[in-house]
């Protein structure tokens, strides 16, 4: 459980900043920001560091509490817990080098799908196009669940290739272990996943006559199988 609050130059690092100020929560008077997601304390571990090959890929989980003020997000769209300017979020980070990183994210996407599938929700995972992910990303897939009150799908983890992108800002390298030059590492993450919306999905796609199944894979952690 990585802290909350973060100073400028960690949204710097991860490219929180200058691009989504306006989305965050600033503490004006320390000039500290409130989370949007755990990627951002996490990623800057690793901030002015140099690694050894051998320690790669590390890998990183996270449970945080995630502030996003949602600014211009109004209308019935987005009520409940579709829009929350605070929620529980696990996070996913891993550090690699550039060789290895597309089998890290492809392990990623596969983590997550496993878990949608364990909650056994319908949902589909999109590849994003450039103009709908973020400039950090060199490659970002979106998974999705349906919402069948609201007949539409909505996003519960992004998980993201950032490439050299994040590691160019935070000086996050590793040495090679056959040139022993530094090199620039790759940073992902992931959402695993979105809690308040996964709850919903929950809740929606289980309902019987009885009332609301829970999942098998939940039942030992419930201590009951059926939601009166």
């Amino acid at each position: 459980m990585p802290p909350t609050v973060v100073n400028a130059a960690s949204g710097y690092g991860t490219g929180q900043l200058p691009d989504k100020e306006g989305q965050m929560y600033h503490c004006e008077v320390d000039d500290f920001y409130l989370i949007p997601t755990a990627e951002v304390p996490v990623t800057n571990i690793y901030r002015d560091i140099i690694l050894d090959e051998a320690q790669l890929p590390i890998k990183n989980c996270a449970y945080t509490e995630c502030f996003r003020r949602e600014a211009g997000s109004y209308g019935k769209d987005v009520r409940g817990l579709n829009r929350l300017h605070e929620f529980s979020k696990i996070e996913i980070v891993r550090i690699d080098k550039p060789s290895h990183s597309k089998e890290s994210h492809k392990e990623m996407l596969e983590h997550v799908e496993g878990l949608l599938k364990k909650l056994e929700l319908p949902y589909r995972i999109l590849l994003l196009c450039g103009g709908d992910q973020s400039f950090t990303s060199s490659i970002c897939y979106d998974f999705e669940v349906y919402s069948e009150a609201q007949g539409r799908w909505l996003e519960v983890s992004s998980v993201s290739n950032f490439d050299t992108y994040q590691a160019n800002r935070l000086k996050c390298r590793y040495r090679n272990s056959e040139t022993k030059k530094t090199e620039l590492c790759h940073t992902l993450n992931g959402s695993a996943l979105a809690l308040p919306r996964i709850v919903a999905a929950l809740l929606e796609n289980n309902q019987t006559a009885d009332g609301i199944r829970i999942p098998a894979a939940l039942v030992p952690y419930t201590g009951f199988e059926m939601i009166d």
